[in-house]
């Protein structure tokens, strides 16, 4: 009780500054998969760059790192206990904090990247919950529960979002008929709106926020539709549906696999759902309320993975024809593809780093949307499923497979 008070007046001494938070999250600043980093190798050795230090013991998941400047976050699962590690940067861990129940069923472990602003973590469960954790001690805040409090329903493949944070806002997707998206004050897991969308299942999306000047909106997905949401009042302002199932025929797993984070830039919205429209390119009012579809390519289907902008072009792995493949955005036709199998993208210093189903970790040039292999390691830690997302970190390159964290020098001193 003494720390949640303690929280409580932080956040209203933080609301009354008009301070920015630092935010650490999902897929790098931005959320858009793309590190900020100079001075990286453009070439590894044959058997891959120098691993510094590697980590068991994390739990075993799907959950990325999350990197402050002096440690990171990672979710995992020992047994069916969901765990949250807090991990200095040479490897040690440093608190392992137990919350809940995780996912146990299709494809177990944890699934959610953690998100740290300031002090604080949000971090979701498999099964839907959504806890806050202070930064420095690992203890936990508060806590909202999938069932009890939202009414949720569960994905077939457990729930994967990460928290997006919007001021004294935490926001969180459970689905639902009621509660199907919610938004939290983030400094006591208080509601403050809920919005009953479409009624659907959650897919596996990791929502972004679009800061417009006249408002900020929430871009998320339930099973068959995008939505729009005013992050103030939590009025749905637009949404667009993913159309390739009649209404008839949907059903859990037909259609309703979205893990691919939307896009924004210069007033477009662009997202890749190869379980539903593939990849499509929207144009975004000024005010944020209203949306025209500009383009859809049917073919490039990946549904999870991530996708990367880069100039005039998107980049994304294809899962019908495993490889990465490269739309023009102007267009939305076919630039490239390169057979690199299926996998999940990030982008730094120039070179596209790409990391397949097989456990091969690929570092590829890019051009005007046409691109090359140059380099490839296997990532031999770790068992069970390639589907966790790298990411890079002042020249380090943190890679994680089931219950082993991996750290690799990528830097050119």
């Amino acid at each position: 009780m003494k720390n949640l008070l303690l929280i409580s007046m932080a956040g209203l001494v933080w609301s009354c500054s008009g301070n920015h938070p630092q935010i650490y999250e999902w897929r790098g600043e931005n959320r858009n998969g793309i590190y900020d980093e100079v001075n990286l190798l453009k070439e590894w050795p044959k058997d891959g760059p120098e691993e510094i230090w590697y980590r068991e013991g994390i739990g075993n998941g799907f959950g990325s790192p999350v990197l402050s400047d002096d440690q990171l976050y990672i979710t995992g699962a020992l047994d069916s206990t969901a765990i949250l590690s807090c991990i200095s940067l040479d490897g040690k861990i440093i608190w392992q904090t137990p919350f809940g129940l995780e996912w146990v069923s299709n494809f177990p472990g944890s699934r959610s990247a953690p998100t740290l602003v300031d002090n604080l973590i949000y971090v979701g469960s498999g099964r839907g919950n959504i806890y806050c954790v202070e930064k420095q001690s690992g203890q936990v805040v508060w806590s909202k529960d999938f069932q009890e409090d939202f009414q949720g329903i569960p994905a077939p493949f457990g729930h994967s979002e990460s928290p997006v944070v919007d001021g004294e806002r935490v926001f969180w997707t459970p689905g639902g008929e009621l509660h199907n998206v919610v938004a939290l004050n983030r400094f006591t897991g208080e509601w403050i709106w809920s919005n009953p969308g479409f009624s659907e299942r959650a897919s596996y999306c990791s929502p972004r926020i679009i800061a417009l000047p006249k408002r900020h909106v929430l871009v998320t997905m339930s099973a068959y539709h995008l939505m729009g949401f005013d992050t103030q009042t939590g009025e749905m302002l637009w949404s667009h549906e993913q159309d390739n199932y009649p209404v008839e025929k949907r059903a859990p797993m037909y259609g309703d696999t979205h893990a691919n984070t939307p896009l924004f830039e210069d007033g477009f919205i662009y997202y890749a759902n190869g379980d539903g429209n593939c990849a499509v390119k929207l144009k975004l009012s000024e005010d944020g309320s209203e949306i025209r579809e500009v383009w859809r390519n049917n073919a490039f289907d990946s549904y999870m993975g991530g996708i990367v902008k880069m100039g005039k072009t998107i980049y994304g792995s294809g899962i019908a024809k495993p490889g990465l493949r490269a739309l023009d955005v102007n267009t939305g036709l076919l630039i490239d593809s390169l057979k690199v199998g299926r996998g999940a993208i990030i982008e730094a210093d120039g070179m596209i780093y790409y990391y397949n189903w097989k456990g091969e970790m690929k570092l590829i040039r890019y051009e005007d949307g046409k691109m090359e292999e140059v380099s490839s390691f296997d990532i031999a830690r770790g068992n069970k499923e390639h589907f966790s997302h790298p990411v890079i970190h002042n020249g380090v390159l943190y890679q994680r497979h089931g219950d082993v964290l991996m750290a690799f020098d990528i830097s050119d001193q």
